[in-house]
């Protein structure tokens, strides 16, 4: 949970409509893992009823994800997502407990539209 508390603030950056253009800007760059990765996350954010610890991280995890100032500059290609990818798959790892099968379902099943 260490990674989750590092990213207190970054919840404060996140909307989903930013989320979605960074993701469809940026998919392709950042790859399946990353951008799966992401998907699983939000649609756990969108489960009525989460601690507010959870969606504080989940938040927290996407707003890093399409922040542009960050640990690794994303325009860096390749490694400028690998901090990303570190970032989700931590908070995932914290939030799992709360991560719905429905939720993975959503999360794979636009990855592979994205990603055949």
């Amino acid at each position: 949970m260490g990674t989750t508390c590092q990213l207190h603030g970054f919840e404060k950056e996140y909307s989903a409509q930013q989320f979605w253009e960074s993701l469809r800007a940026y998919a392709r760059v950042a790859g399946r893992e990353v951008v799966e990765r992401a998907l699983q996350l939000y649609y756990t954010g969108k489960t009525r009823r989460l601690p507010a610890w959870v969606r504080a991280a989940i938040y927290g995890a996407l707003g890093y994800f399409i922040t542009p100032f960050e640990a690794i500059p994303d325009i860096t290609p390749i490694v400028g997502y690998m901090d990303d990818l570190g970032v989700l798959v931590a908070t995932l790892a914290a939030v799992m407990s709360y991560v719905t099968p429905a939720a993975m379902e959503r999360a794979g099943h636009k990855a592979r539209e994205w990603f055949p």
